[in-house]
């Protein structure tokens, strides 16, 4: 295979969103990879290799359907409501049986 033919297959294969292309013509064939540690692969041609189809995923099941009623308007908290970046999980107290860091109201 002529290396500038090699040198296209690198080109088109950075400029698309395709991350491995093989490419057989008679008895030789490459393989280029964008992963792995092997980027570019000539090797004359193997006995071939076929693998079974894979089945396609089973269709997602129907999202319960939600009633499309307006909610009555929640009453708005005193005081600052603080957004956290992250989402986690809030402990009160260091254990179940300790005392709260801090009560509701507290300041």
């Amino acid at each position: 295979m002529d290396i500038r033919k090699v040198k296209k297959l690198i080109e088109l294969l950075e400029e698309s969103n395709i991350d491995e292309i093989e490419i057989k013509e008679g008895e030789e064939s490459v393989r280029i990879s964008r992963n792995g540690a092997a980027a570019l692969t000539m090797a004359a041609q193997a006995a071939p290799v076929y693998s079974a189809p894979v089945a396609p995923p089973p269709p997602p099941a129907p999202a319960a359907e939600v009633a499309a009623q307006p909610q009555p308007a929640a009453a708005s908290p005193e005081g600052h409501l603080l957004h956290s970046p992250m989402v986690g999980t809030f402990y009160r107290s260091p254990s179940p049986s300790s005392p709260s860091f801090v009560e509701v109201g507290q300041t």
